[in-house]
């Protein structure tokens, strides 16, 4: 279990405010000139040093990323950070909780990165219907300005560095990356075709990064811990500390910061006080966000919570946005309605993902009221087969993993409701089973 002293983000449970006095207070902004001094060159090694990898999804290498920027920007066309707010995995919480309580960090990540990255200025990208965390977030940037740790000359450094926060309409398809650079251009939130990848053109056609929040806030803090000290939590390949978001049905739904690759029962047992009704009502875990397939109770319950270990059990961490059900839950059900909403959610560009999403939505009601055949549970698999990875971004990827994981996990189920429908009674149920 993680000790508190090595806790990288102490407010997330919104104990102290979270204004510049009380972040201050906290360890942030402490001597923030004597790590742009660093270079960027070193901090880029540093970070590279310490094994993060991105926290919102996809596990990328962090320094591994930021050293694709150029290192010496055009004057006409400076490079760029841009910092995915647009939190709208369902499930996934974390990025709310830290721009909420402790937005400093990010902030002061923002100034460190960008700097690392010979960056003109950052733009956070925040999900529309975080009112209040945009409220706290622009507040929090006017106070750094007024303190001159952004802007001309930031924190003393000789830089300038300039951070926006820019709102969304709250388009799902926003959290893509070239989506999000297009809608911070002024159109229509549509994936760009790759190449050109952001780090060579992005935000206006110049080199752009685009990182996840939690992403930027621990870097002020591996690079004042150091790296080793970072590197020292998790598996190989798997460093650090991560925000776990659990939400279902456990005793106490949380966000809690944790060592990377603590065991699934450890951590519901230490910070969520156990599954309700106990480990033996545990169906099944979506341990990622809506987007990665599920895994039953019994291949979950020992593995470590990490890219590695869910991999090997057939799904991914994503955003560490742990959904647990137990045996009171109409699985079938579920997937559907997580089925309706990438339906919603598609930009429609692609025509496997603009008809694949609404034809898989459609099959699987009619799998969750038993009015399909047996053979259209085949159909359905074929057709998400055919619509992941043939489409520019991973939103057709993310509507067809949870299918997959379902029919992987629970065929006997939805077999059972096409029998029961259709009069086969019990015997009929035994033969699904079977």
């Amino acid at each position: 279990m993680l000790a508190d002293k090595d806790r990288i983000f102490t407010n997330v449970y919104g104990f102290q405010p979270w204004n510049l006095d009380s972040a201050v207070m906290r360890g942030d902004w402490d001597n923030t000139r004597a790590l742009l001094q660093l270079g960027p060159d070193t901090i880029i090694d540093r970070i590279k040093a310490s094994g993060l990898r991105g926290r919102g999804g996809a596990g990328f290498p962090t320094g591994t990323k930021w050293s694709f920027m150029p290192k010496a920007p055009k004057p006409d066309r400076p490079n760029f950070l841009v910092i995915n707010a647009d939190e709208s995995e369902p499930g996934s919480c974390k990025d709310r909780e830290i721009i909420r309580h402790d937005p400093h960090k990010l902030i002061e990540g923002a100034l460190v990165a960008g700097f690392a990255m010979r960056a003109r200025a950052a733009y956070i990208y925040i999900r529309g219907e975080y009112i209040r965390e945009a409220e706290t977030l622009f507040a929090a940037i006017a106070e750094a300005y007024a303190k001159g740790l952004l802007g001309k000359n930031a924190c003393g450094s000789g830089y300038d560095f300039d951070v926006f926060a820019h709102r969304g309409a709250g388009a799902y398809i926003c959290g893509e990356e070239t989506a999000m650079l297009e809608s911070l251009e002024g159109k229509k939130g549509q994936p760009r075709l790759k190449p050109p990848f952001p780090a060579g053109a992005g935000l206006y056609g110049c080199p752009t990064t685009v990182n996840n929040v939690e992403s930027i806030a621990v870097v002020p803090t591996i690079l004042r811990r150091s790296p080793e000290w970072f590197a020292s939590f998790g598996n190989e390949n798997n460093k650090g500390t991560k925000l776990f978001q659990i939400s279902g049905h456990v005793n106490r739904p949380c966000v809690v910061e944790e060592a990377m690759s603590i065991p699934f029962r450890e951590l519901i047992e230490k910070h969520c006080g156990g599954i309700r009704g106990g480990w033996d009502n545990l169906l099944c875990v979506i341990p990622g966000g809506s987007s990665v397939p599920l895994v039953k109770a019994e291949h979950i319950i020992d593995a470590p919570m990490d890219f590695d270990g869910l991999k090997a059990v057939g799904s991914g961490l994503g955003t560490a946005a742990v959904i647990v059900m137990d045996k009171s839950t109409d699985v079938v059900r579920a997937i559907s309605r997580l089925s309706y909403f990438y339906k919603h959610e598609s930009c429609g560009q692609c025509t496997p993902c603009r008809e694949g999403t609404g034809w898989m939505w459609r099959v699987m009601e009619r799998l969750r009221t038993g009015d399909a055949d047996i053979s259209e549970i085949d159909t359905l698999h074929q057709v998400t087969k055919q619509v992941e990875g043939h489409t520019i971004c991973a939103l057709g990827d993310a509507a067809a993993w949870p299918i997959q994981g379902l029919i992987k996990n629970f065929r006997p189920e939805i077999e059972r409701r096409i029998h029961e429908k259709r009069g086969g009674g019990a015997s009929s149920m035994q033969e699904a089973a079977e």
